[in-house]
């Protein structure tokens, strides 16, 4: 038999199970993402109707022998950030790229502080993108597929601000020669050397009035993240 005690969560995905309860995929500090049943909290005069909702800081203790283990006790650990219209969609939005990225029961105490963080920024900011960005930059750096954006692959060079480069999610830069940029070269696979050295200082405040780094980090990630997210859409793209 298996315990978990008092453990910070976070749930992911919440889905009704059989008359009374839920199945939850939860997010954990020390044991990553973790399954558990909640049993009976969805009867009208149960506390968990309410407690156990996406983005709430919990605390939970939860035991079982498999994969799927039974909740035992839970409460909310401090106050939940408020998220409303594109904000909390882009909290789905992080919670669908932990769920579909991370193994089950992968500890990773590091993300977990990030998620937390970027939860609280996206309460407070009216620019969603650079949560968004700084996150799925050290999502995947933090799951071991950290992005490569400081030297041309082929030769080492420094990556140059004025240059234009391909970029392959497995190696990183390649330079496009001027010449080559309508030859052979798809113009969404392209970006501004500027905009690679942008994500790599992680300070993206100052770019906020440079439209085009910021659509260049945007399609970047997305090409970055989809080696690992599969052919499969995220519903909560779409609705971004």
């Amino acid at each position: 038999m298996r315990r978990f005690e008092c453990q910070a969560a976070y749930i992911l995905l919440l889905r009704p199970y059989r008359e009374t309860s839920f199945l939850c995929e939860l997010f954990t500090a020390d044991y990553g993402r973790i399954s558990v049943i909640a049993k009976g909290v969805r009867r009208p005069k149960s506390r968990g109707r309410g407690l156990l909702q996406p983005f709430i800081p919990l605390v939970i203790s939860c035991v079982g022998r498999g994969e799927l283990l039974t909740l035992t006790d839970f409460d909310t650990l401090c106050v939940a950030p408020v998220l409303t219209g594109r904000r909390v969609i882009s909290a789905f939005y992080l919670n669908e790229l932990i769920f579909r990225l991370m193994y089950r029961e992968d500890p990773n105490p590091e993300l977990f502080f990030c998620y937390q963080q970027a939860l609280s920024e996206l309460e407070k900011t009216t620019e969603v993108q650079i949560v968004l960005r700084l996150f799925e930059k050290m999502l995947l750096k933090t799951l071991g597929y950290e992005v490569q954006l400081l030297k041309e692959v082929e030769t080492g060079d420094p990556v140059r601000p004025e240059e234009n480069y391909r970029f392959d999610p497995a190696r990183g830069p390649i330079l496009v020669e001027t010449d080559n940029l309508m030859v052979g070269v798809k113009s969404q696979d392209v970006f501004k050397g500027k905009s690679l050295l942008a994500l790599a200082e992680g300070s993206l405040e100052k770019y906020l009035e440079d439209v085009a780094v910021l659509s260049d980090l945007k399609r970047l990630m997305r090409l970055a993240l989809a080696p690992h997210l599969g052919n499969k859409p995220l519903e909560s793209r779409k609705l971004l």
